[in-house]
């Protein structure tokens, strides 16, 4: 019995190591907003790239190059059915 409290209380404070170490501090919570600012305009972007008549291919290439660095994969951190 006294082995499975100890196993319990270790899960618990493993845990809320875990959760704790997960938290943002301001500044790292300023740069999130501001990558996901950046993302969302690379969005903006390739939707009016997309309006503008042009093909597909080309608008997903400006939008690799406007997004290098900000989010992972090839499309931005969005992708979505096509």
């Amino acid at each position: 019995m006294e082995k499975v409290l100890v196993a319990l209380v270790s899960i618990a404070l493993t845990a809320t190591v875990c959760i704790a170490a997960e938290t943002h501090g301001d500044k790292e919570t300023k740069a999130d907003v501001a990558r996901h600012r950046a993302m969302a305009a690379a969005h903006e972007a390739a939707a009016k790239c997309l309006e503008s008549g042009k093909k597909e291919d080309v608008c997903n290439k400006e939008l690799q190059i406007a997004c290098k660095g900000l989010a992972i994969g090839k499309f931005c951190g969005m992708k979505h059915e096509h």
